[in-house]
């Protein structure tokens, strides 16, 4: 068995949300895992606490790895420690399917399927890039890159157009947050009527261009209270929502509980929670109709397994959340054909055809609204083989 003799990070300034983990054995293969957010700050964590527990490790005992690396403090949410973990687990399955020569999928459990349903996240080019955080500051409204895909600008501009645009490619669901601004405006607790209005004209011009053929989902990035949350639900219950996303923060379960009550709208939750022990909470709570995580918040590949297959107990489907790197992405889809209960992917198309491509290899197909895996060993995605030699590329190696 090969064993662990360098831990690698990446990070780039362009892409400040980005990190990089590779994982170097004594075989002279590599695996690459990634997450997302406080990018430095995980960096810190890999190599000052993490490393020390991998160096000498045999790579294939990534459950044995995974206990390892729980920390004493740090594990209850996505914080730092916790998405460390997660590029690091990412990255061991990854070196595990290359060293088989089998793709994750295959190493997962097989396919339940052969491609996977897709819906457009409609982020734009600039959206989360030069940037650190998530809110309004960083979608890139300003900084039009004038791609065919500046899809977060059409869905304030002309949602409709945006729609046809989209069932033009097969695909045939999108996600919008137009009531964002309004949330920081008033810090969760208060919409005017007309915000609401306004809110709700994507919406309408969605379904007057193409009817239901296009299903919607509207995501509120945990930004509300309940009352409003509630109220917004309601103005959106004639649009017929495929669902409605993470309405409030995950940390109060028995709010989002009370929530999915008193709302007709399938709720979707939640990308913010980490851990099997916090999504087994979700569902006790009877708080979702729809379980979303995100491999690279969760704690890797090994979590969103097992977290499917606890929602696949619940009878819930399970949708990854990826609106990251090209890495997440891959390892989504792979876990997406692999899981029985995987209702739908997300993707992003102008990062999959924007800024994915300047840093990595080309990843999953997409075809007519689907995304199909590939066959290659290991996730099939690779970082370009220039990224080191980048002006803004910060690489630190333990070994």
């Amino acid at each position: 068995m090969a064993k662990i003799t360098a831990v690698e990070t990446i990070r780039l300034d362009e892409f400040p949300n980005a990190l990089w983990v590779q994982i170097h054995s004594d075989d002279g293969l590599a695996g690459l895992g990634e997450t997302f957010f406080g990018a430095a700050t995980v960096e810190a964590y890999v190599h000052e606490t993490a490393a020390q527990r991998l160096l000498g490790e045999e790579a294939g005992q990534i459950d044995p790895i995974r206990r390892k690396l729980r920390p004493y403090v740090g594990y209850q949410a996505p914080g730092a420690e916790v998405r460390g973990n997660s590029a690091i687990d990412i990255a061991l399955w990854d070196l595990w399917g290359k060293r088989t020569s089998q793709p994750v999928w295959q190493l997962l459990g097989g396919r339940s399927r052969e491609k996977i349903r897709t819906y457009n996240t409609c982020a734009g080019y600039k959206y989360v890039r030069g940037s650190r955080g998530q809110d309004s500051t960083n979608w890139g409204l300003s900084n039009n890159q004038g791609g065919p895909y500046e899809d977060l600008e059409a869905f304030f501009d002309d949602a409709g157009k945006l729609a046809e645009s989209l069932l033009d490619q097969g695909i045939t669901a999108m996600k919008i947050w137009p009531f964002d601004r309004y949330a920081e405006a008033s810090e969760g607790f208060a919409i005017t009527d007309a915000e609401l209005k306004e809110g709700c004209e994507p919406f309408e011009k969605i379904r007057a261009a193409v009817g239901d053929r296009m299903a919607i989902m509207l995501e509120c990035h945990s930004l509300w209270s309940l009352p409003v949350a509630l109220k917004i639900a309601k103005a959106m219950e004639k649009y017929n929502l495929m669902w409605i996303e993470d309405p409030l923060q995950a940390s109060g379960l028995n709010s989002l509980a009370d929530f999915r009550r008193q709302t007709t709208i399938p709720v979707t939750a939640s990308e913010t929670l980490a851990t099997r022990q916090q999504f087994r909470a979700l569902m006790e709570a009877e708080a979702a109709d729809i379980i979303m995580l995100d491999i690279g918040w969760v704690g890797g590949l090994s979590e969103a397994k097992a977290i499917a297959g606890m929602a696949e107990a619940w009878h819930l489907p399970v949708a990854p959340h990826d609106c990251t790197g090209p890495v997440v992405y891959a390892a989504s889809v792979h876990l997406s054909i692999n899981a029985p209960n995987a209702l739908i992917q997300e993707s992003v198309r102008s990062f999959y055809t924007g800024w994915h491509t300047e840093v990595a290899t080309v990843g999953p197909k997409m075809k007519d609204g689907f995304i199909f895996p590939t066959h290659a060993a290991g996730l099939g995605v690779e970082l370009l083989p220039n990224i080191r030699e980048r002006s803004d590329v910060h690489v630190v190696v333990s070994q």
